[in-house]
């Protein structure tokens, strides 16, 4: 495989969404393949995430994007992926390879507020370990929001509404 056809199947993740209230970060791992077609975090219809925080902050649902974004940064909610980079043939985390992590340290340092941080499931936080062993805020391991991570609706809100409490 040449160094062209290498960079060419590298997928990139987008800029965090967060502001001055940002008190929460919650952490993906990479964009599926859904939401890297919409530009959007979380755009596929299947995924809960959206539907999870909406109904955390009992507020009704908007399929606008920019609805979406102003919930999380009114709610001090700081949204990103560890990785920055990697090649992936699907949208499941098992497919990724040749990673490289996102500036969690930067980010840190600009959004002092951040008290703690939430991953979207256990490949965010195998990430994080992997390449952030120095960064000591509180961390919790959420599950997944995506379709492939199979438990109820109701017991995947109850998990996530540590967010709210913090």
């Amino acid at each position: 495989m040449s160094e062209i056809q290498k960079i060419d199947s590298s997928i990139y993740s987008f800029a965090p969404i967060a502001d001055f209230r940002s008190k929460v970060l919650i952490l993906g791992t990479m964009p599926g393949k859904e939401s890297l077609r919409m530009a959007e975090y979380y755009a596929h219809p299947q995924n809960a995430f959206w539907k999870i925080i909406f109904n955390l902050y009992n507020i009704p649902f908007s399929t606008d994007y920019q609805v979406k974004r102003d919930v999380l940064l009114q709610n001090g909610i700081a949204l990103w992926d560890v990785l920055r980079t990697c090649e992936r043939r699907s949208s499941l985390d098992t497919d990724i390879r040749m990673e490289g992590p996102n500036d969690l340290h930067m980010f840190l340092s600009s959004h002092p507020g951040i008290s703690n941080i939430f991953f979207n499931g256990k490949g965010a936080a195998r990430f994080f370990s992997k390449y952030f062993t120095d960064i000591n805020l509180p961390n919790q391991v959420l599950p997944s929001t995506s379709p492939a991570h199979a438990i109820k609706w109701e017991q995947k809100l109850a998990i996530w509404q540590i967010i709210t409490r913090t």
